[in-house]
């Protein structure tokens, strides 16, 4: 059973918001409900609770910008993802709930930093590795750390800014990836026990919030700062994330 205080409830509420938010406006948002769904649960437990969610706002994303997705990017990307996830799976066998938190936070981390590096550098003026190991790398990584972390998104910012996709395309391919991503994980979840009857209850209960969420972002994405609000939440995440290593 997953039991906890009303705080704990509250935090989850804030997570699902924010998934919600992140898919339909503010991508940067989403990093933050890792470590926060890990702060109240057990880390292992928290990726488990997370995905159902998460694939729930892939759904949203997806009927939104269904038509949108270029699929040869796609294509390149989604067989080096696979073996990700089930290198993650592999990993996720071998650790407890603390070392888990310690990989979690350390992946959240260096994925705020390249997310930092990848704005310093100037975005979407990224050049364009020609090789065939930038997809094979990019799928790798984001495999992996999806299946540990579910904190592959400033890896497929990387990536699909490489491509100069124009914005609705950018959102588009994303959402398919995210999707087929995340419900090829989920036999491996059940399979570490990660989803329960019990995780699946809870999700139904953090549903309204992350719908909330959704039309938030679709309502406030042409009024709200972008940059400032996403430079908020980043330093936000950053701290959940060191949290979660001590």
């Amino acid at each position: 059973m997953i039991e906890m205080h009303s705080y704990g409830w509250a935090i989850l509420a804030v997570a699902a918001f924010l998934i919600g938010f992140s898919k339909t406006g503010f991508p940067g948002t989403g990093i933050l409900a890792i470590p926060l769904a890990a702060m109240v649960i057990p880390a292992k437990l928290s990726t488990g609770l997370i995905l159902p969610i998460l694939i729930v706002g892939d759904i949203f994303a997806v009927a939104f910008y269904r038509r949108h997705a270029v699929w040869r990017h796609l294509v390149r990307l989604l067989p080096f993802a696979v073996v990700g996830v089930v290198l993650g799976y592999l990993a996720m066998g071998c650790v407890d709930d603390r070392q888990l938190g310690r990989i979690m936070g350390a992946i959240i981390l260096v994925m705020l930093a390249l997310n930092v590096l990848r704005e310093w550098k100037g975005g979407s003026d990224l050049k364009i590795p020609a090789g065939w190991w930038f997809p094979a790398l990019m799928g790798l990584l984001a495999g992996v750390t999806t299946m540990m972390a579910n904190a592959a998104g400033p890896i497929m910012i990387i990536y699909l800014l490489a491509m100069r996709l124009p914005k609705n395309e950018f959102i588009g391919t994303g959402a398919w990836y995210f999707l087929i991503v995340n419900c090829f994980k989920v036999p491996f979840s059940f399979n570490l026990g990660l989803i329960t009857p019990d995780s699946l209850l809870l999700n139904a209960q953090m549903v309204p919030f992350l719908i909330i969420g959704a039309l938030a972002g679709v309502c406030l994405v042409r009024f709200v700062p972008e940059k400032a609000f996403t430079i908020i939440v980043q330093v936000l995440a950053a701290a959940a994330a060191v949290k979660l290593m001590f």
